[in-house]
């Protein structure tokens, strides 16, 4: 596995995504709550292109007629079947024993950090050689 640029911090706002291609496989960054996450692009249950579905919440209660939204902005819903997944671990709601979306760890670094990475990255931010300040912070993901 390696590390890969995938983004700008400021280029996926909390609550959103943005699919990208590493290494041939499509995957979904996600900002939620100012952290970053990263999902493989197809359910496992029928293999729709996941992380274009919607960024949700989870519906609990504890009696009829009485409901709350918690983990606002946590939960992915697949466009094709609404099957639910946790976009910080992959984990399905709908089958939780069994079914669970692949997830690629990610982490952010500084333009500097990225800059010693050189090769290694393979992302479209890399510095070239000759010595640069880069203030910017990037989010990656190991593949």
């Amino acid at each position: 596995m390696s590390w890969h640029v995938v983004a700008k911090v400021g280029e996926i706002e909390p609550g959103t995504s943005k699919v990208v291609t590493v290494r041939g496989r499509e995957l979904g960054v996600f900002n939620v709550k100012g952290d970053y996450y990263a999902l493989a692009n197809k359910c496992p249950h029928e293999g729709a292109s996941l992380c274009k579905g919607r960024i949700i919440g989870l519906a609990e209660s504890d009696e009829p007629g009485h409901y709350r939204l918690t983990r606002q902005g946590e939960l992915l819903r697949c466009p094709w079947h609404g099957w639910e997944f946790d976009i910080r671990t992959g984990q399905s709601w709908c089958d939780p024993v069994r079914t669970k979306v692949k997830a690629y760890h990610v982490k952010v670094e500084t333009g500097e950090e990225v800059e010693k990475l050189g090769d290694k990255s393979k992302g479209p931010y890399i510095a070239e050689t000759f010595s640069v300040s880069v203030k910017d912070n990037y989010i990656l993901v190991d593949v």
